[in-house]
C-alpha cells in the first residue's frame, strides 16, 4: 500500500469514526431527554390566569374566548361556555406530569391518534391556548386513552376503564408522552363546552298538550303532590281506563328536561316550529313553563322554546332568584335541542294516556309502555 492509499483509508476511518461518535452522542443526548421528562411538567410554566381563548381542532372546531369575564362559545352563537369545565381542564393541564416518554417515528403516530388533527381515523385533538391579545401560549395534541391494566382480583370498572392518555408538543413532535389523566372532558365538539344550567320544572300541579289535531290534546292535573292524577274529559263509560303509569311518568320526567345542544335564534327560526306542540306547565309554587316544542328533527331529536312566568307576590326570595334565572335562560336568543327519550314520553297523543277495556269483562289490556327510571 503506497502512501497515497494509506492517507485515503485513514480518513475515510476518521470519518467512520467522527459519524459514529456523533451518533453515539446523539442517542445518549435522546436517552437523557427521556429520563429528563419522567415525572416533568408536561407544559412546563402553564399559567391558566393567562389564558384568554382556548382554540381545539380535532373532527371538528371550536374556539372558546373570555369576555368580560364570561366565557362564550363561538361556533354556538357566543353562548355560555361551562366556566367550571374550564377552570378545571386549565389545572389539570397546568399540574399534568410526564408518566412515560417514548421516540415515536411518524408512520407509528396514528397508533396513538396523534396524527394531524382532523383525520377521521388517527388524529388527534389539538388544543391551544392564546392570552387576551390573540398571543398563543402553549398547545398540545391530545390522543388515544390509555387502557387501565386489568387485575382479576379488582371488580371490573371500580376505577375506571382508562387511566391516561398519549399526548404531543407541537414543539416537540418526536416524542410522545404519556400521562396519568384521561382528559376527559377536552372535546372539539361544540355542544360539549355548554353551560347546561337550564330551567327546573318540579312540583308539578297540572300539564296539558295542545295539539295540531285536537283529538291528541290532553289535559292531567292533581290537587297536591301524592295525590293521583286525573285525566280530563275522561269517559269511563266509553271503555276508557286511564293509563296510570303513563300519565305518572309525565309527571316524574318534566324534571329531567335538559339540552344537549343549542340553535342560534335567526328570522328563519320559525320554520322548526311549524306544526309544533305546546306543553303547559304549572307548579304548586306558581311557575307557569310555556314550552314549544317542534317536530322531530332531522337527527331525531325535538327543540324547544320556553317562556317561564311566575306570581310574584308571596314567593320566597329562593323562588325569586329561581324566576330571574330562568326568565333570563327564556328570554335568550336560542332554542334548545332536547334529547327524544325525554320529549318522546312527554309529548304523546291523548290515546296513548288511556287504555281500553272491554265493557262489561272488566279486562284491561295494558298498552302503556314501561315507566322509565332515570338517574338524577
Amino acid at each position: 500500500m503506497n502512501r497515497k492509499h494509506f492517507l485515503i483509508v485513514l480518513l475515510a476511518l476518521a470519518i467512520v469514526g467522527g459519524a459514529g461518535l456523533v451518533l453515539l452522542r446523539h442517542n445518549k443526548e435522546a436517552w437523557s431527554v427521556r429520563e429528563a421528562k419522567m415525572g416533568d411538567p408536561v407544559l412546563p410554566g402553564f399559567k391558566p390566569n393567562d389564558v384568554a381563548a382556548i382554540h381545539l381542532k380535532g373532527t371538528s372546531e371550536i374556539h372558546i374566548a373570555q369576555a368580560n369575564g364570561i366565557w362564550r362559545v363561538r361556533e354556538r352563537g357566543d353562548y355560555p361556555a361551562n366556566y367550571q369545565q374550564i377552570k378545571n381542564c386549565l389545572i389539570k393541564l397546568r399540574d399534568l406530569k410526564v408518566v412515560q416518554a417514548e421516540e415515536v417515528g411518524p408512520s407509528q403516530l396514528a397508533r396513538v391518534e396523534l396524527e394531524e388533527p382532523g383525520k377521521e381515523a388517527g388524529g388527534a385533538t389539538l388544543i391551544e391556548f392564546s392570552d387576551a391579545k390573540g398571543k398563543l401560549l402553549n398547545s398540545l395534541r391530545v390522543g388515544k386513552r390509555h387502557l387501565r391494566p386489568q387485575d382479576p382480583t379488582v371488580p371490573a370498572g371500580l376505577h375506571g376503564l382508562y387511566d391516561g392518555r398519549y399526548v404531543l408538543l407541537p414543539s416537540d413532535p418526536g416524542s410522545v408522552l404519556l400521562i396519568s389523566d384521561e382528559l376527559a372532558g377536552v372535546s372539539s365538539e361544540p355542544e360539549s363546552w355548554l353551560d347546561h344550567d337550564f330551567i327546573k320544572v318540579d312540583h308539578v300541579r297540572s300539564v296539558s298538550l295542545t295539539s295540531t289535531n285536537a283529538a291528541d290534546s290532553w289535559s292531567i292535573a292533581r290537587e297536591t303532590e301524592s295525590a293521583a292524577w286525573t285525566l280530563a274529559d275522561f269517559h269511563a263509560d266509553k271503555g276508557e281506563a286511564l293509563a296510570t303509569s303513563v300519565v305518572s311518568q309525565i309527571g316524574e320526567l318534566l324534571p329531567f328536561i335538559a339540552f344537549m345542544d343549542v340553535v342560534p335564534k335567526t328570522s328563519a327560526s320559525e320554520k322548526y316550529f311549524k306544526n309544533a306542540k305546546r306543553l303547559k306547565v304549572e307548579t304548586f309554587d306558581h311557575f307557569t313553563y310555556d314550552i314549544k316544542v317542534s317536530p322531530k328533527q332531522s337527527d331525531g331529536n325535538y327543540l324547544i322554546a320556553v317562556a317561564v312566568t311566575a306570581e310574584k307576590s308571596g314567593q320566597s326570595k329562593e323562588s325569586l332568584a329561581k324566576l330571574e334565572k330562568e326568565s333570563k335562560i327564556a328570554a335568550a336568543p336560542w332554542d334548545y335541542a332536547v334529547e327524544a327519550r325525554i320529549m318522546d314520553l312527554l309529548v304523546r297523543d291523548r290515546a296513548q294516556l288511556i287504555e281500553k277495556k272491554a265493557v262489561g269483562s272488566g279486562e284491561v289490556g295494558d298498552l302503556s309502555p314501561r315507566p322509565l327510571s332515570l338517574g338524577r
